[in-house]
């Protein structure tokens, strides 16, 4: 089993214990994002399932798809670039942390990494003292990757 078809198994494995389905489509979907070393779009994913699976899947039900896939905490949207990314941690068996996104600004590689309660706790707290209520404490960060800042040097 290669390295997409465990994660997607995983993954099928999660949906079930829920009473969900990872769908062909849905897998599809998931495959794209799974393989891409950067967030894409519904779009973009729309052109991965044409060339690679030959399937021509309409935009809303790349949507849906996405929106599944996101309760089923198997992706990601990066708000800021309305894109999306595979969960990090679909094939880990621990609770997940708050996530953080540290986007290149110029490849757009994605990296997840987590974020400590204490820094978030601390966020929230900063939040309400300003006056607002914080509704996802998911961080995104524009950053420069190390390959890109090699490339500069």
């Amino acid at each position: 089993m290669n390295h997409v078809d465990s994660i997607i198994h995983k993954a099928e494995l999660q949906c079930k214990a829920h009473g969900a389905r990872l769908t062909v489509k849905r897998k599809q979907v998931l495959a794209g994002l799974i393989q891409s070393k950067k967030a894409l779009s519904a779009y973009e994913l729309i052109n991965f399932c044409k060339e690679r699976y030959g399937e021509v899947i309409p935009a809303m039900s790349v949507y849906r798809i996405l929106e599944f896939l996101k309760e089923e905490n198997l992706v990601h949207k990066l708000n800021l670039a309305n894109k999306y990314v595979v969960c990090a941690h679909i094939s880990c068996d621990h609770a997940h942390a708050t996530p953080q996104f540290l986007i290149c600004q110029k490849c757009s590689k994605v990296k997840e990494i987590s974020v400590k309660l204490a820094t978030i706790t601390e966020l929230q707290q900063s939040v309400q003292e300003a006056g607002f209520k914080l509704t996802s404490p998911q961080l995104e960060m524009n950053c420069l990757c190390d390959d890109c800042l090699a490339q500069a040097a």
